[in-house]
């Protein structure tokens, strides 16, 4: 009986030991390896592809996770999750690794929630913008010398200040008159980017995302936009200064559900901040230059927040399992705020889909506009609004939606040319939450070969 219960033992020591043996700061050989890996065991709803390489030439893998992978299903939802802009700031890298990790695991054990977040919801997960610099900040070590070594890209370049301003101008227009969305980019703003940067805006114009994380670290926080205050100020300054969104109360939602979710984000005092339900404005913290944050809000109809995850910029390695199992149903919980608000299709009166259509709600001065599947997403909080449909040549057309707190309202649009007579109502559905009802499958299920191509250079 002894010789049995050492068996057992020794069983229960190794699955332990298999449980934690990913737990380890991955150098870009084995986080490509990790990639792989998870799109080996996960073939059926995964795809390892690249938007663009650093400057060194490292790729910028995106791993996706969909029913449809490299599909783009009308009326689904796309997600990322970027980590590791600031190379020296490693954290959100490992955490990124072990939700893909999980997301495959939890699938094939056939974990309804997770099932249904993938058959619901594109996911794209970037674990690494700032390969180069986390080489640089690897190879130094851990210590408190050479603190933001590694933090820039190999051309020294802070890619979190490196995204064409678009706050500017979405400060002169609200004096001025203008839009304060989808604001275009200067003509010359290639020349001003780097290449990490410039793959990345690539990339958000590539896929019509809804909703983005990016993961930093060096406090414990979740931070929503606007990041760059109309004055500027140094991070100093003790007087806070919000500069809210049009969506400011929503943003707020969405940080909380992160910060309330975590181990102890939501108490707000680490790295001695004090930050109350472990949320803050952007500017009210500090104010921040030509971020990625606030560009996803104003150029594209993306929300974004950035979720600050440790203290301690490159924790030890023995810390890393324990800042996973904090941050595991956060990340999740907060892919899971893409299913709300509502949802639907702009079609013309020959029921051809209308890319590009913008889609208004009343008292709420931010518009997002359809893909180009003619599917348009706009995350609203519980309530009822007035929605405006509109495009070129057509008449615009009003709806009032009342949104609950389950799921996004499916209401369709079918919009008639600016010389008809008479425009239709919009086509309401009463559908569930999550409802595909008006978005049957009907692409063929991609082969094995389709799911282990890489796409990009």
């Amino acid at each position: 009986m002894s010789q049995w219960l050492w068996i057992l033992g020794e069983i229960l020591l190794l699955m332990k030991g298999a449980a934690s043996v990913n737990f380890f700061h991955h150098r870009y050989e084995e986080l490509v390896q990790a990639l792989f890996d998870v799109q080996g065991a996960c073939p059926y709803i995964t795809r390892l592809y690249s938007i663009g390489r650093s400057v060194q030439g490292r790729h910028l893998y995106v791993l996706e996770f969909s029913d449809y992978p490299g599909i783009h299903e009308p009326m689904e939802p796309e997600f990322k999750y970027v980590a590791n802009m600031h190379g020296n700031e490693v954290l959100g890298r490992e955490l990124i690794i072990q939700l893909a990790e999980f997301l495959c695991e939890e699938y094939r054990h056939g974990n309804q929630r997770i099932t249904q977040l993938i058959h619901d919801t594109r996911i794209h997960l970037l674990p690494s913008m700032n390969p180069d610099g986390y080489e640089v900040a690897a190879a130094q070590g851990q210590g408190v010398f050479g603190y933001l070594t590694g933090r820039n890209n190999a051309n020294g370049v802070d890619l979190n200040r490196n995204f064409p301003d678009l706050n500017t101008i979405m400060y002169y227009n609200e004096k001025n008159g203008g839009a304060n969305h989808h604001i275009p980019l200067p003509d010359n703003w290639k020349s001003q980017v780097e290449p990490e940067t410039l793959a990345v805006i690539q990339w958000m114009k590539s896929y019509n995302f809804v909703l983005s994380a990016n993961l930093h670290g060096g406090a414990v926080v979740a931070n929503y936009p606007y990041d760059k205050a109309q004055v500027q100020r140094s991070r100093n300054t003790w007087h806070r200064m919000d500069t809210p969104t049009p969506d400011n109360t929503l943003f707020q939602k969405l940080a909380k559900a992160y910060s309330y979710a975590h181990g102890w984000m939501h108490q707000g005092l680490s790295c001695g901040d004090m930050f109350p339900g472990g949320i803050t404005n952007g500017a009210s913290w500090y104010s921040l230059s030509k971020g990625m944050q606030d560009f996803n809000y104003l150029h594209t109809n993306c929300f974004e927040i950035t979720l600050e995850l440790s203290c301690n910029k490159f924790p030890p390695q023995e810390e890393l399992e324990r800042e996973w199992l904090a941050n595991r149903e956060a990340l999740i919980t907060y892919l899971e705020e893409i299913h709300q608000g509502i949802k639907g299709l702009v079609l013309d009166e020959n029921n051809n889909k209308l890319a590009g259509a913008v889609i208004s709600v009343q008292g709420i001065g931010h518009d997002v506009t359809s893909g180009e599947h003619g599917d348009y997403f706009r995350l609203l909080l519980p309530g009822t609004y007035e929605v405006t449909a509109s495009a070129d040549g057509h008449q615009p057309h009003t709806v009032t939606v009342t949104v609950g707190p389950a799921g996004p309202s499916v209401v369709n649009f079918q919009l008639r040319e600016s010389t008809a007579e008479h425009t239709p109502g919009p086509k309401v559905s009463d559908k569930g939450p999550h409802s595909k009802g008006l978005h049957k499958k009907v692409v063929p299920r991609a082969t094995p070969e389709d799911k282990t191509q890489l796409d990009g250079s």
